[in-house]
């Protein structure tokens, strides 16, 4: 099985996949960090991120996304950015029919090192540890999505398999309903939105056109 780690962030988002089973050694295939610069707008930033996430699921074909669970704490200005890029991953596994596992800091920090609480440094060690690296991940967004791709792994790898299988199933019924349903209401509003401006131009050439033809009479 083949996981896709995603420490989510808009100034940094650690990407890292893994591949292996539980009990088993595991094995790096890719690690990453995608950069988005501060700069720029909220929406481009996500943009960069989504475009950079979709290379990645269409290079690494994974079976599942794992993504660290964002909790909001006392600064909640700063807690945003990463809220909003936690949905990115999300939304593009959806769109693939993929399980997403959602997991805490914790969660992963406890199932890589076995301490709940244990500091980045320690993480990383582990990280290093278990897959065999020759050298450590760097910076701590790659190690921490690595983490996050172990954790998925050992925690959710069976529970996946019967997910993904039930995804397919509901993306297929999902398209024979949309293939003889009802036009979708919000493809219909765009259409018709479309349709007005067509019209309201078409009106306002008219009527520059008889203005000029006045002018010239």
């Amino acid at each position: 099985m083949r996981v896709l780690g995603v420490d989510p962030g808009l100034t940094r988002c650690g990407l890292g996949v893994v591949e292996g089973e539980r009990g088993r050694p595991l094995r790096m295939v890719a690690v990453g960090v995608v950069r988005t610069p501060p700069a720029d707008a909220p929406q481009e930033r996500l943009l960069s991120l989504q475009t950079e996430l979709d290379h990645w699921l269409s290079e690494f074909t994974p079976d599942a996304v794992s993504v660290e669970r964002v909790f909001a704490k006392a600064n909640i200005k700063g807690i945003m950015g990463t809220a909003q890029a936690s949905a990115v991953p999300m939304l593009a596994a959806a769109r693939l029919g993929l399980p997403v596992g959602l997991h805490t800091p914790t969660e992963v920090k406890a199932a890589v090192s076995g301490n709940g609480r244990a500091d980045k440094a320690q993480v990383t060690h582990m990280v290093t540890r278990i897959l065999q690296l020759p050298v450590a991940p760097r910076p701590a967004d790659a190690a921490d999505a690595l983490a996050l791709a172990i954790c998925h792994l050992w925690r959710c790898a069976g529970q996946d398999q019967r997910d993904h299988a039930a995804a397919g199933d509901r993306i297929e019924r999902a398209r024979r309903a949309t293939a003889h349903g009802q036009p979708n209401r919000l493809a219909q509003l765009h259409a018709d939105a479309v349709s007005m401006r067509s019209a309201g131009a078409a009106q306002w050439a008219a009527r520059a056109g008889q203005a000029r033809r006045r002018k010239t009479s």
